[in-house]
C-alpha cells in the first residue's frame, strides 16, 4: 500500500513498480481486495506470484534461518536492466518510501549529469542540494578544479545543477 500511495511520484520519475511474492495468485487477489475494501486503496501495479519460490531463491529473498519467510527487498533496476541498488528489510522493519524515491531520483540525476550524489541529498549537511564533481584523473585537472568549482579541497568539489 505504501508504494501505491506514492505511485504517482514513481511515475513522474518514469519508474515502474512490480511486486513479487512467493504467495500464490489467490493470496494476491485476496490481499489486493482486502487493501481496497478495508483501506480504500487500489493497487495499480502488477503483483507477480512466484509460487514455486524459484525467483525468490535466486535473488536471495528466502531467509535461511526463518523457514519459508521471505526477506523484503527492493531492487532498483535502471532502463538498461542493470540492478543499481538492493535494499533488504527484515520483517520487523518497514521500507522507507521516501528513501526509495530519493534513490531513484538520485540515480537519474547522477546518470544524466555525470556527477555523484552526497549523503542525505538534496539536504546534505555541507553542500545542501548541490552535487559532487567526479574526482580528478590527473594532476593538472586537480590543480584547476578549485578555480572552476566550489571545493573543500581538490578532491571534494561541488556545484549546483
Amino acid at each position: 500500500m505504501a508504494f501505491q500511495k506514492r505511485y504517482d511520484r514513481f511515475k513522474e520519475l518514469n519508474t515502474e513498480l512490480i511486486g513479487l511474492s512467493i504467495d500464490q495468485v489467490f493470496s494476491h487477489i485476496k490481499w489486493i481486495e482486502w487493501i481496497e475494501e478495508k483501506l480504500g486503496v487500489e493497487i495499480g501495479f502488477p503483483i507477480i506470484a512466484d509460487d514455486t519460490g524459484k525467483v525468490a531463491q535466486r535473488l536471495g529473498l528466502i531467509h535461511p534461518g526463518k523457514g519459508t519467510n521471505t526477506v523484503r527487498a527492493v531492487f532498483i533496476v535502471d532502463p538498461k536492466g542493470i540492478i543499481r541498488a538492493i535494499l533488504y528489510y527484515p520483517q520487523e522493519l518497514g521500507r522507507n518510501m521516501d528513501e526509495i524515491l530519493r534513490m531513484v531520483r538520485g540515480f537519474q540525476v547522477a546518470d544524466k549529469h555525470g556527477i555523484a550524489i552526497p549523503a542525505n541529498w538534496p539536504e546534505n549537511e555541507l553542500i545542501k542540494d548541490e552535487v559532487i564533481i567526479p574526482p580528478a584523473a590527473d594532476v593538472a585537472t586537480a590543480a584547476k578544479r578549485t578555480k572552476e568549482y566550489e571545493c573543500y579541497d581538490w578532491w571534494f568539489c561541488h556545484k549546483k545543477l
